[in-house]
């Protein structure tokens, strides 16, 4: 990477991780402490307050990522995390279930995925665009692990309402990376053809890809319905649930960074990509198979070290897949979309993930996300993966 290129892609990341810790701060206590609510003793009100934000993310993405299109990449991302800031503020003052459903969904409001990945897209090179696209899908996987140790001690702290308040004070000092770090791309030309939404829905290549995020995402949600308990029944409390997910993630990034890499600059990204989902479905099929004989935390640590493996590679690939199948002009509105359908899996993953525990169980709960990550599967298996440019028409590259 060029000196510009490392820049923009470790502030970018930076913005991503603070976002992202602020989401996964609750994600593992959430299920737990939500049900001290009024009205939490109810596991679909519990999932959907839970994934509500990934709707409200899902109907602003499309508008977030026209907008960077149409008045720049930075203003909109200041706007964005303005917004969720203020939805951690409105959760933190929450007395009700409801409460905490409104300020989460005003959270979501603040779609940036879009803008944020097409800024760093305008910035970057393809042959080194997945790398980057890796660091910020690492700061996730980074930021879900830090949150998996600091969550329990944080909520023993300072509550699910204190929790928040350091959620807002995370997203305001976002902006302030935003306007004092983050490089400014140079804009289209004035001349330059406007695309439309029409235009990016009739790309195959991109819908395959959106259809995977909204799986991919779905079913990770779903799982974190079902996974803190299945920990808690095989005998870890809460608090030191970090000491299985802190070694499956990060040795999982270790094996990312031993396979995708290498393997993409060979020309072989098609087979690690369906591999990578072939991995999520036989995690699912696997917690469907031992969820009703309480499986050991050695089980459990393995099954979900193979899910982040497969996780990990999915979220470096998948956006910079998107970004290079997209005309530079439709670049913000293309990621839109994609973002779009990340945010309603990650809804539907919560809301469906908690009315299926409610109505058929865990093990009816797993057997569907396994048949999902089955037809994913048949759904990208046709794809191809695009050549490399030397550089985009509009990227800042500096020595």
């Amino acid at each position: 990477m060029t000196a510009l290129e490392r820049r923009s892609t470790q502030s970018l990341a930076f913005i991503f991780a603070l976002r992202m810790l602020g989401l996964f701060l609750v994600l593992p206590v959430f299920a737990l402490e939500a049900r001290k609510y009024p009205g939490g003793d109810d596991p679909a009100l519990v999932g959907l307050a839970m994934g509500i934000y990934g709707l409200t993310q899902g109907v602003l993405q499309i508008p977030f990522g026209i907008a960077s299109d149409r008045f720049g990449r930075k203003p909109v991302i200041v706007v964005g995390l303005l917004l969720f800031a203020l939805g951690a503020f409105i959760s933190a003052g929450a007395s009700t279930l409801n409460g905490l459903v409104l300020g989460r969904a005003l959270q979501g409001a603040g779609a940036i995925s879009a803008a944020v990945t097409a800024l760093l897209a305008d910035q970057t090179r393809d042959e080194v665009r997945t790398k980057a696209m890796a660091l910020i899908g690492a700061s996730i996987g980074l930021m879900f692990a830090l949150s998996l140790v600091l969550a329990p001690v944080l909520t023993a702290w300072l509550g699910l309402s204190g929790l928040f308040v350091l959620i807002a004070l995370l997203a305001l000092s976002g902006v302030a990376v935003v306007l004092w770090r983050v490089p400014t791309a140079p804009p289209l030309p004035v001349d330059a053809p406007r695309g439309s939404l029409r235009e990016v829905l009739a790309l195959g290549s991109l819908l395959r890809l959106d259809f995977g995020v909204f799986v991919l995402h779905a079913v990770q949600l779903a799982m974190w319905v079902a996974v803190p308990s299945m920990l808690v029944q095989a005998g870890l409390e809460k608090s030191l649930h970090w000491q299985v997910y802190l070694p499956a993630v990060l040795a999982s990034f270790v094996v990312m960074g031993g396979t995708l890499f290498p393997l993409e600059r060979r020309g072989h990204l098609r087979p690690v990509f369906l591999a990578a989902i072939v991995l999520i479905g036989l995690v699912q099929l696997g917690l469907w198979a031992v969820v009703n004989h309480q499986p050991g935390l050695l089980t459990l640590g393995g099954l979900l070290f193979i899910f982040f493996c497969g996780f990990n590679v999915l979220e470096a690939s998948q956006p910079s897949l998107a970004s290079r199948l997209a005309p530079a002009r439709l670049r913000g509105t293309a990621l839109g979309v994609y973002n779009t359908l990340q945010s309603l899996g990650l809804f539907a993953g919560g809301a469906l993930g908690g009315l299926l525990a409610r109505s058929v169980g865990l093990h009816g709960l797993f057997l569907v996300s396994t048949l999902a990550s089955a037809v994913w599967l048949l759904v990208a298996w046709p794809m191809s993966t695009p050549g490399r440019v030397a550089a985009p028409s509009n990227a800042i590259i500096s020595p």
